[in-house]
């Protein structure tokens, strides 16, 4: 009885792997499904939807054996909506635009050491443990937004694709712990977690904030421009340093 309850979802997995309609409607039906246990957890730091997403549809395609190449297919019109949405972050900056203009040497001052402590924490424990310079490379843009990420390690040896996973590693990882380290450490203000946010975990760091609070949005989607300007003029220095 099991195995006659999974033939008619294997016919439809079959189908939609020949169909554009494959990436798009496995993304969007997880995204739904994540959302939901979210919601029936609490919004919990464990069950974020995004976290959850990314770790059900990586299972899913090596489950059955769908290529990538087959996902992406449909799943680039999500992709497409990547750019406006960055894009829309600008709309609670400008919300914000006074705090962020009274406030500028600091962040400023904030997204050069975080920059630099992203970059160059990650290339030197990877220098120190012996990796290949392009894995050096690769790591040091990993908490930049992914297209300019891809770019600066493109342009210093690295490797693009695996500084992509990186990237999207970074955000995930960053989704899980900021909570509870901002809990840790008793930093209580939406600025400063907002700006933490966005040097240290991006797009999806920011996107995760933004639901808490639109004033920790706006500050990490300037972190996420800034720092992407900083580590692109800041990491070929690292590189020089560390000898790379």
């Amino acid at each position: 009885m099991h195995s006659l309850h999974l033939l008619p979802f294997f016919h439809i997995w079959v189908y939609l792997q020949t169909q554009p309609l494959l990436g798009l409607t496995a993304t969007l039906c997880v995204w739904e499904a994540a959302r939901f246990i979210d919601g029936l957890a609490g919004h919990t730091t464990l069950t974020n939807p995004a976290v959850m997403s990314i770790t059900i549809l990586v299972a899913l395609l090596l489950l059955t054996h769908t290529s990538y190449q087959a996902y992406f297919t449909g799943a680039m019109y999500i992709h497409f909506l990547l750019g406006p949405a960055t894009v829309a972050l600008a709309v609670p900056m400008h919300a914000n635009w006074q705090a962020i203009r009274k406030n500028f040497i600091p962040i400023g001052t904030a997204i050069i050491a975080g920059s630099l402590t992203a970059a160059g924490s990650a290339m030197l424990i990877a220098h120190l443990m012996g990796a290949p310079r392009t894995i050096e490379v690769s790591l040091g843009p990993k908490s930049v937004t992914t297209p300019i990420a891809m770019g600066i390690s493109q342009q210093l040896g690295g490797i693009p694709t695996l500084t992509a996973v990186f990237v999207i590693i970074t955000g995930m990882f960053g989704i899980l712990v900021s909570s509870p380290l901002f809990r840790l450490c008793r930093v209580t203000d939406w600025r400063a977690r907002g700006l933490a946010v966005g040097v240290a975990a991006h797009g999806l760091g920011t996107a995760h904030i933004l639901t808490l609070s639109e004033t920790a949005g706006a500050f990490g989607g300037l972190a996420i421009g800034l720092n992407g300007v900083a580590t692109s003029m800041l990491l070929p220095l690292l590189v020089s340093i560390f000898g790379i």
